[in-house]
């Protein structure tokens, strides 16, 4: 038990996330049932090195280079534009005001109607011909 003990306060050193969390994490997973301490280690060790990558590539590829800060901005610039990060276009969304947002539902809803209009046409014309 000393020695797992000693491997786990290692292991710890090697990552700045917290293990625990991410077993929180893990295990609410409805198709995890026990997770391996080096299973553990790999996901907490992966997970860090990949946000360190999405950082390190949006300060480069954004304006925070500029301010020598990263920004929300910057982030989700590289969601939307870097293909490796775009699965990630869902949870780091561009900020837009609201008031914008609000236009463009009315600008969809207003483009549905014409093109349900226009698809009624169709039918009618193909009535027609047949």
């Amino acid at each position: 038990a000393e020695m797992a003990t000693a491997r786990l306060s290692t292991e710890n050193r090697l990552v700045s996330l917290p293990l625990s969390r991410i077993r929180v994490i893990m295990k609410s997973s409805p198709e995890v049932s026990s997770i391996n301490q080096d299973a553990l280690f790999l996901t907490a060790k992966a997970t860090e090195l990949f946000v360190q990558y999405l950082a390190t590539y949006s300060y480069k590829h954004g304006r925070g280079k500029e301010k020598n800060a990263l920004t929300y901005t910057d982030l989700s610039h590289t969601a939307e534009e870097c293909e490796t990060f775009q699965f990630l276009a869902d949870i780091l969304p561009k900020k837009i005001l609201a008031s914008k947002y609000l236009k463009m539902l009315e600008k969809e809803k207003r483009d549905g109607e014409v093109r349900e209009d226009e698809g009624e046409e169709e039918e009618d014309e193909d009535e027609a011909v047949g």
